[in-house]
């Protein structure tokens, strides 16, 4: 085993990249060593000392190819430190009750591996990158009615932030 900690994320349209990647730079200036990888560019995660996995949440979950990831990896993440965060607009609403709920959504991430610390952040929302029609038109009667605004909603501060606990604690 090495002393490297793997940030690993899966996302859809880039936002969790880069919060992974602030992340990474984070765990670096706190003088660790990092690998920052996408989770479909992971094979093994046997060499790492530790491991930060993070995904983007759509439809009050974790992405499939991040579940597949926990799944495959589970008796190997039950050896490490792991960390996990999730990246969600609903971070971004202004009624903060809203972002307990979030918390909640990582029962079944919970259910595969253990984590010693989660984060939630918000992402950005680009309404013209959104695949789908249908996601589309919610977004945009979302924004219409001021549950959300279109923009990079991601706190650096607190991306940071929390990414020093980590350093912190490994």
């Amino acid at each position: 085993m090495s002393d490297i900690v793997l940030v690993t994320y899966a996302t859809q349209l880039g936002s969790t990249a880069g919060v992974a990647e602030a992340i990474g730079e984070t765990l670096i200036e706190q003088g660790l060593k990092v690998a920052v990888r996408p989770m479909h560019d992971v094979t093994d995660v046997t060499p790492y000392y530790a491991v930060v996995a993070g995904s983007a949440v759509q439809n009050r979950a974790w992405l499939p190819e991040a579940m597949r990831f926990l799944r495959t990896h589970q008796s190997a993440l039950a050896k490490k430190r792991l960390a996990v965060f999730s990246v969600c607009m609903t971070m971004a609403m202004k009624n903060g009750q809203y972002h307990a709920v979030v918390r909640e959504w990582l029962a079944p991430v919970r259910a595969i591996v253990q984590p010693m610390s989660e984060g939630a952040f918000a992402g950005k929302l680009d309404i013209s990158q959104i695949p789908s029609f249908a996601d589309r038109l919610k977004f945009r009667i979302s924004v219409v009615t001021g549950v959300w605004s279109e923009g990079d909603h991601r706190d650096w501060n607190a991306i940071h932030g929390w990414a020093k606990d980590i350093a912190a604690q490994l």
